[in-house]
């Protein structure tokens, strides 16, 4: 969304106009929480085209029946859905740039815990086991 959207320029008049509503409709969806616009200097409400756009969705919910308490539930389930779009698409750019510049991996060394940087695709040299033998005594006679 561009900040021209975003901007409130809209006084309540004009907003109630743009949304097919009367003013008075306006202020009490504010002051449940609905639609609240911003507040100029002498708390006079502004609304911006998306405050208008959210008006006319409110509009066609509630003439769907939807009831304000289920609307205000509605939009704010849009709201976290949009929210959680762009952090899986945050996290997907993410993932690919990382995939693109990973050249090296690391993985487990074949003795002793070791850990070894490998270029991708490579697996680490296996390496013989070497075989201790460990001859016993045994005291005789002790």
């Amino acid at each position: 969304m561009n900040g021209e959207y975003l901007r409130p320029v809209f006084v309540i008049s004009v907003a109630a106009q743009l949304a097919d509503m009367h003013p008075q409709t306006l202020r009490q969806y504010d002051r449940i929480g609905l639609v609240s616009p911003s507040r100029q200097s002498g708390k006079q409400r502004r609304y911006s085209q998306r405050d208008v756009s959210l008006l006319r969705q409110v509009q066609a919910l509630s003439k769907d029946g939807v009831s304000l308490e289920g609307i205000k539930r509605i939009l704010d389930l849009q709201d976290q859905v949009a929210y959680l779009q762009t952090e899986v698409n945050d996290l997907r750019n993410e993932l690919s740039a990382v995939r693109q510049g990973q050249t090296r991996i690391f993985a487990a060394g074949t003795s002793g815990g070791d850990v070894v940087s490998l270029a991708r695709g490579m697996r680490p040299e296996r390496r013989e086991p070497t075989v201790t033998l460990f001859t016993a005594r045994r005291a005789i006679g002790r």
